[in-house]
Order: structure tokens, then C-alpha cells, then sequence
């Protein structure tokens, strides 16, 4: 069962967000772009495991939670 409804989480109303990995760093955390205006953002990837520069994720709550295609 997801805990997201739509494109919200039913427990935070949170929306998982696409990101781009920048850099790779180590002990599960990376720095993602968001959006097109270059705002970043720290990401832990302990849920999806080792992710490399140009990778894109699904974001929630600053936790990766899913790789995309």
C-alpha cells in the first residue's frame, strides 16, 4: 500500500519531487538540482542505494524514496 495519495503523501501532504543528482557524496547523501532555476538541495539515498551524477529521484521529505527511468 503507497502512502502517497495522488501526488501527496496522505500523512504530511508533502509531494515527492524529481531530482537530479549533481554530486554523489558518501554516507547516503547527495546534492540534487530541483528546478530549472537551480535551487539545491541535500538528499539522503540510504532507501535507494549508491546513486551516480545525472541520476534522477523521486524526493519526499529530503529522502530519496524511488529511482526514476
Amino acid at each position: 500500500m503507497s502512502s502517497f495519495a495522488g501526488d501527496h503523501c496522505v500523512t504530511c501532504s508533502d509531494e515527492g519531487v524529481e531530482m537530479r543528482v549533481l554530486e554523489a557524496g558518501q554516507n547516503g547523501l547527495c546534492v540534487c538540482i530541483e528546478d530549472d532555476g537551480g535551487a539545491r538541495a541535500e538528499v539522503m539515498t540510504d532507501l535507494i542505494g549508491a546513486v551516480v551524477r545525472g541520476d534522477k529521484v523521486l524526493v519526499h521529505a529530503g529522502v530519496a524514496i524511488a529511482r526514476l527511468a
